[in-house]
């Protein structure tokens, strides 16, 4: 399984990685069946996300997903975060092999969480904006999700 230079940059060395203590917004997705789970964590004011970071527990493919999508939602409105595809994650990262897609798939989804979670906190339903974040809990271990 290869893995492209930037994949490998963002596991050796993963930007905005911890808990963010001001955040108002936290997701958390995974599956530990698999092994992957992530943290999400956004700061938003005036709707737009100032800091972000996370915490993963998973393959390296997991920790570079997990940074590359903090880098790309950073400084970026709520909107234009929630359009962010686990496809759009990939490319920024040249490429997943196949058998690691599910680790993209987690990003986009910690990433709708740590937005549902900041609507709660503002009293507003999430679910008509964010829509619904499905479950990644095959028994097979796959958590393709929806790929």
């Amino acid at each position: 399984m290869a893995y492209s230079e930037k994949v490998m940059e963002h596991f050796a060395n993963p930007r905005n990685v911890g808990e963010l203590e001001d955040a108002n917004g936290i997701g958390e997705v995974g599956n530990p069946k698999c092994g992957d789970i992530m943290k999400m964590y956004i700061k938003v004011e005036n709707g737009i996300i100032e800091k972000v970071s996370f915490k993963t527990f998973g393959c390296g493919a997991a920790i570079a997903t997990s940074s590359m999508a903090t880098e790309l939602i950073k400084g970026k409105s709520i909107d234009d975060a929630l359009k962010l595809t686990n496809k759009a994650v990939m490319e920024a990262l040249d490429g997943l092999p196949p058998v690691k897609v599910h680790c993209s798939v987690l990003a986009e989804q910690a990433i709708k969480a740590a937005v549902s979670d900041y609507y709660k906190r503002q009293g507003i339903d999430p679910e008509p904006i964010v829509g619904k974040i499905p479950e990644c809990d095959h028994e097979d271990g796959s958590c393709g999700c929806s790929v």
